[in-house]
């Protein structure tokens, strides 16, 4: 049986990013905060937890008071620095580079637009950490839709400034463009940015690949992984042998009887060893 994890599954910059400078602040051995799940997979989160990573929600932010906070990946809006700046809470930014600039690009928009004339638009899942950081960026004046059918609430009388969410379909977010320029009034400006994070649209069509490659395809992730959802639904379109588990604890053998080739991948939250435990299940097994 041939066993093969993909390369390009696993954390993203972003991620590798956070939890190596949350790995960093533990080995001073002071603990540290982390405001909401550093990632979307609660098996990491539980390794992170046993090294002294104590996860904490924007209530109880606002009860601490000269320590230290990590900010995850997805990003915060301006009033989570504020009330850190209130508390005396020494703040670990790990917003992701590509998330912070898009945030900075919003802020920047909203400042210098005419809310009587023109409007920010977000394509993005509304209640999303990432989202709720760039409506943050507007004081929270930002109109956010999630799929095409919402276009209607958009105000066509005024000029629109269109931005996604950097995690979002990049067809999506085209076909998207495609219907408001439809509707667009004459003499009124559409603007739309290129926000979608390349390194996560590029894993669409690279796991698609990936997954019609094999006659089983095990797709790794946290349930609460959007990015996951997404890429396991691009697995199952093209290979319907797909299956989505949190771990190896997940992995029925029966399914893999008979089986020659077998592809392991996984969401931008999944850890290259989560992956690696599961096939070192599966070859274990294989010679019971």
């Amino acid at each position: 049986m041939k066993i093969e994890i993909d390369r390009d599954s696993g954390f993203c910059f972003g991620v590798l990013s956070a939890i190596g400078k949350a790995e960093e602040e533990l080995r001073k051995g002071d603990g540290l905060y982390c405001l909401g799940d550093i990632v979307h997979n609660g098996i990491e989160c539980t390794r992170l937890q046993k090294l002294g990573l104590k996860t904490i929600n924007h209530d109880e932010l606002n009860t601490l008071h000269d320590t230290k906070v990590l900010l995850r990946a997805h990003g915060e809006p301006p009033s989570t620095y504020n009330i850190a700046r209130q508390n005396g809470i020494t703040i670990i930014d790990a917003t992701c580079p590509v998330v912070l600039k898009l945030q900075q690009r919003i802020h920047k928009q909203y400042r210098e637009m005419d809310p009587a004339t023109q409007q920010i638009i977000i394509f993005g899942q509304k209640g999303h950490a990432e989202v709720l950081g760039l409506v943050g960026q507007t004081d929270g004046n930002a109109l956010v839709i999630e799929s095409s059918d919402e276009i209607d609430l958009i105000d066509f009388t005024k000029d629109i400034f269109l931005y996604s969410q950097t995690t979002k379909s990049a067809s999506s977010y085209s076909q998207l463009i495609e219907k408001i320029a439809e509707r667009v009034k004459e003499g009124h400006r559409f603007i739309h940015n290129n926000t979608v994070c390349g390194q996560v649209s590029h894993r669409r069509e690279n796991i698609r690949g990936f997954a019609s490659r094999h006659d089983v395809i095990l797709f790794v992730s946290g349930r609460k992984s959007s990015n996951g959802k997404v890429l396991f639904n691009e697995c199952l379109k093209v290979n319907p042998h797909s299956y989505f588990i949190e771990s190896k604890e997940d992995i029925n053998l029966d399914l893999l009887k008979g089986v020659s080739s077998i592809g392991i991948c996984g969401a931008t939250s999944t850890p290259k060893w989560l992956m690696e435990e599961c096939r070192d299940f599966i070859m274990t097994h294989q010679t019971e």
